[in-house]
């Protein structure tokens, strides 16, 4: 295994970070994975998670099982990991500039349309190495000037040339989930039979620009738009998996966890032995458009009457906001009926604040930015 160091540019004089890198097997010689964590820095299972699939590789690599190179990033984002605001880790937002660290990763996509046929044949092998090439000349091309904006280049550099990329996240408070766009759920199944996920949570619109969906969007969109005369691959499955809520450290659970990714690797051909046998199917998928956050009409002291994993109806009381100036007690409802899978645990809610999430019909969602 290697160890490459990207030293990011100096933000302040006097100043600089690194993104380290950690590369399994050889480059070029089979499939690539690329698994990350920690993009929000203030989401830490993933992190667990890598520490007991690097011993799981380790292994892997002295029996000479590895078939490609699979690369682990498990610290994504040292910006994040130095941030502290009283005693607190704020890890999703840079405070510098207040941007989301999972936003504003590159949309090849209309960076590829222009000629788009240009170069490309009936051959799709040969049609996913020309567009892997165009990508990177686009991202080579593009001249970052913060440190944030570094990150986001070498973290792209990093995962660009991947059969498969998985973003290691997790919420406040959740159950065990997976969001992916639609065209890479048949690939992406076996991960949630391992992995046991509670929810997977489709995106069937296109446009976005979270890591997940720069990795893999552009590929389905393109291969939609050129048709059978210039096929091309999905090259990069890519899926966000949410591990759980922030406080879900756990050795135990983490291993399992490990294994699982494992088994998906090995399933994939990435790694060689023989994958163990899939567990039952997961639940059916939901859709994006199903997704419903709840937010606080009013402020108030939040008291819950439903934990995370309740099946709800619509209208049923999720929780009551108490304000005792007014002497009011404002009672929040379901807007649909479905699974309640995120929980933000405030004690205190000040107007419109999100609460919690609901999977439902896909006509009962409200428009609301994750990952």
């Amino acid at each position: 295994m290697e160890i490459v160091s990207r030293v990011l540019p100096q933000s302040s004089i006097g100043m600089r970070r690194e993104l380290l890198s950690l590369h399994y097997g050889r480059r070029g010689d089979g499939p690539k994975a690329y698994l990350q964590a920690s993009l929000h820095a203030d989401e830490l299972p993933g992190m667990l998670v890598i520490h007991h699939l690097r011993r799981l590789l380790d292994q892997a690599e002295a029996a000479g099982l590895l078939r490609g190179e699979i690369v682990l990033v498990p610290a994504a984002n040292p910006i994040g990991l130095a941030q502290a605001l009283l005693l607190q880790q704020p890890g999703r937002f840079e405070l510098r500039s207040g941007e989301n660290f999972n936003r504003r990763f590159t949309d090849f996509h209309p960076l590829l349309r222009p000629d788009l046929e240009a170069g490309l044949s009936a051959d799709a092998d040969a049609n996913l190495r020309t567009m892997r090439a165009r990508m990177r000349a686009a991202l080579d091309a593009q001249t970052p000037v913060t440190e944030l904006e570094a990150l986001r280049q070498e973290l792209s550099r990093l995962a660009l040339d991947s059969d498969l990329v998985l973003d290691l996240h997790c919420d406040s408070q959740a159950l065990l989930h997976l969001y992916a766009d639609a065209p890479f759920w048949p690939a992406l199944e076996p991960l949630a039979r391992y992995l046991g996920v509670a929810a997977v949570v489709l995106n069937e619109e296109p446009g976005g620009t979270t890591f997940e969906e720069s990795c893999g969007q552009s590929w389905w969109r393109l291969a939609r738009e050129l048709g059978p005369a210039h096929p091309l691959p999905l090259g990069c499955v890519a899926a966000t998996v949410e591990l759980r809520g922030q406080g879900d450290l756990d050795h135990g659970q983490a291993r399992r966890d490990a294994e699982a990714l494992y088994a998906y690797l090995q399933l994939r051909g990435h790694i060689g032995g023989g994958a163990p046998a899939l567990p039952p199917p997961v639940p059916e998928p939901w859709t994006w458009r199903g997704m419903a956050s709840v937010s606080a009409p009013t402020p108030g002291l939040v008291l819950r009457h439903c934990a995370v994993g309740a099946e709800v109806e619509r209208g049923q009381p999720l929780l009551e906001l108490i304000d005792p100036l007014e002497n009011r007690v404002v009672p929040v409802l379901s807007p649909a009926a479905g699974l309640l899978y995120v929980s933000h645990p405030l004690r205190y809610a000040q107007a419109g604040m999100e609460l919690c999430r609901i999977l439902g019909r896909a006509d009962a969602g409200a428009s609301v930015s994750l990952a």
